[in-house]
């Protein structure tokens, strides 16, 4: 503990002592909680444009998806760093906590759980064209999950900051591209053309990389490998959760965003993201 630590926790005993171990009451302005926090920004953010008394869960629910795709993005490009300092430990970490982050992600679905057509349709129409599909916090966590796809960027052209960020994502390597660079640095015989490759097209899965990670398994990177497995299998959660609540709230129809509706979700999760790591486990 530094100096300044030492000082903090000799304030707060000090507190505790004065009010006689009840919390403090009285402060000049807002709470030290709610400006840390922004509440009141927080809660001035929800502008429904109906009276339909579900779509205020509806828009709450899509807000707090948001804050977690932000969090996503944040904590894998931390472990993408982390990886290019080749600190396993560190990454490992990092990206263990982000599959807890996946796990509320998930839970957040259930909000919308109840949610039946007849209600959906009291708000539907009067969201026009906007669409989950057109997130683009989201489709940056695509990007670094590896699914990428430059048409899918074009929505965003009119908003600069939002286009540069997804541009730049799209050429980038990807989270598993950073772990397999890292893999070919510490002395796993990852093909060069898995490594030195162009990021913003498909990655190829290849028998060479499959063995890579049954090697893994066998040594003390394994917790790494299974980190990301957590997390590919969360991310295979959120995408059928998806589904199953637009079937659920509006059957087939075609999407609001001008989709196909259920069946780009179903086409969606054909997409497996870090595929030897699954297909490795065959050869262990």
């Amino acid at each position: 503990m530094n100096g300044i630590q030492q000082r903090t926790e000799q304030d707060r005993a000090e507190r505790a002592r004065a009010n006689e171990g009840l919390p403090t009451l009285g402060f000049d302005s807002a709470t030290p909680y709610d400006d840390y926090v922004g509440t009141a920004t927080l809660h001035r953010l929800q502008h429904t444009v109906t009276d339909a008394p579900e779509e205020l869960a509806f828009l709450v629910t899509t807000q707090v998806m948001e804050l977690y795709f932000g969090l996503l993005r944040s904590e894998w490009q931390l472990a993408q760093r982390q990886l290019d300092d080749d600190d396993a430990t560190a990454a490992t970490a990092t990206i263990k906590r982000t599959v807890r982050h996946f796990e509320a992600l998930n839970a957040a679905w259930a909000s919308l759980s109840w949610l039946t057509p007849g209600q959906f349709n009291q708000f539907r129409d009067a969201l026009g064209e906007a669409s989950g599909f057109q997130s683009a916090l989201y489709r940056h966590v695509e990007f670094l999950l590896g699914n990428k796809s430059e048409a899918l960027i074009r929505p965003h052209r009119r908003n600069p900051e939002a286009y540069a960020e997804l541009l730049e994502a799209l050429v980038r390597p990807s989270l598993y591209d950073s772990v397999l660079a890292f893999l070919s640095r510490a002395g796993y015989a990852v093909p060069r053309e898995a490594v030195v490759r162009d990021f913003s097209a498909d990655y190829q899965p290849s028998p060479e990389v499959e063995a890579v990670w049954a090697e893994v398994y066998g040594g003390p990177l394994a917790p790494l490998a299974e980190a990301l497995t957590d997390l590919a299998e969360q991310f295979s959660d959120w995408r059928y959760r998806h589904l199953m609540a637009v079937r659920r709230s509006m059957g087939a129809k075609p999407g609001s965003g001008g989709s196909s509706g259920l069946t780009w979700l179903e086409r969606s999760m054909r997409r497996e993201i870090f595929p030897e790591l699954w297909t490795a486990r065959t050869l262990m």
